[in-house]
C-alpha cells in the first residue's frame, strides 16, 4: 500500500444504528469504507471515501463478485472487517418457526461466515475482524430464543476463526453489546425500562460501541488480542 491509498474497512449493516456509527468512525479516522447493506446507505458528504454495496450477506457468491469489482480501484486490500448486519425478531418455543429460525441463522451466522470468507481473500497480515455478537449469546434474554442461540454461535465462530486465521496474522475478535440506542431497539418500547436496570443507569449510544469496533480492528492498541469477546453492557452483564 502506498501513502496515497487509504486503508479500507468493510462494514456490514452500514445503513443505520451501530453499523452506520462504525462506518462514520472509520471515515473520521481517514479510512475508506465499503458500506454493505441490503438497501443503499446514504453517505452524502464524504467526498468519494465510501463505496456503497447493496448486498445480502446471505449470498456469498454475490458478495465476492461485488468485492472483486470494487477492490482494484481501492488498492486491492481490506484491512478491517466489521460484521454488524443482524436481525433480532423475538421467539420462544411456542412462537418460533422453521422459517424464522432459518432467517435469523442465515443472517446472523451464515452472514458472518460469508463476509469473513469473502473478505479474507484480500486481507493482508496485520488486518483484523470484529464480529458483533450480543450479551444474549451467553446471558438468557426471555423471548429471544433463536436470536440468543445465533449470537452464541457468533461467539464460537469468532474463537474458531481466530485460531484458523492466526497463521496469516489476521486477528478476529467480537463485541457483545447490551442495550444500545438504535432505531430497532427504540421500536421495542422497552429501552427506558431496560435503562433503569443497568448499573450505569443508561443504555449505550451507537458511537460508544463503534469506537470499540475501531479499537479492535483499526487501531494499534489491540494488536495482541484475538479470539476474545468484549462485553459492553454498562454493568448489566458482568462475566
Amino acid at each position: 500500500m502506498n501513502n496515497t491509498t487509504p486503508r479500507v474497512a468493510l462494514v456490514t449493516g452500514a445503513g443505520s444504528g451501530m453499523g452506520r456509527s462504525t462506518a462514520d468512525v472509520f471515515l473520521n479516522e481517514g479510512w475508506h469504507v465499503i458500506a454493505v447493506d441490503v438497501s443503499a446507505p446514504d453517505f452524502n458528504g464524504h467526498s468519494g471515501r465510501v463505496t456503497p454495496l447493496v448486498a445480502d450477506v446471505r449470498d456469498r457468491a454475490a458478495l465476492e463478485e461485488q468485492l472483486d469489482a470494487v477492490l482494484p480501484d481501492l488498492g486491492g486490500s481490506i484491512h478491517a472487517v466489521a460484521n454488524i448486519a443482524g436481525v433480532y425478531p423475538p421467539s420462544t418455543l411456542d412462537s418460533f418457526s422453521e422459517e424464522l429460525y432459518r432467517f435469523v441463522f442465515d443472517v446472523n451466522v451464515l452472514g458472518v461466515l460469508n463476509v469473513m470468507a469473502a473478505a479474507k481473500r484480500n486481507m493482508p497480515a496485520g488486518s483484523a475482524i470484529v464480529n458483533f455478537a450480543s450479551v444474549d449469546g451467553y446471558h438468557v434474554s426471555p423471548g429471544q430464543l433463536v436470536y440468543g442461540a445465533s449470537k452464541a454461535a457468533v461467539i464460537m465462530i469468532t474463537k474458531a476463526t481466530a485460531l484458523e486465521l492466526a497463521e496469516r496474522k489476521i486477528r478476529v475478535n467480537a463485541i457483545a453489546p447490551g442495550w444500545v440506542n438504535t432505531p430497532g431497539n427504540a421500536a421495542t418500547g422497552r429501552m427506558e425500562a431496560a435503562a433503569d436496570s443497568i448499573p450505569l443507569g443508561r443504555v449505550a449510544e451507537p458511537g460508544e460501541i463503534a469506537r470499540w469496533a475501531w479499537l479492535l480492528t483499526g487501531s494499534d492498541h489491540a494488536g495482541f488480542m484475538t479470539g476474545e469477546t468484549v462485553t459492553l453492557s454498562g454493568g448489566d452483564v458482568i462475566r
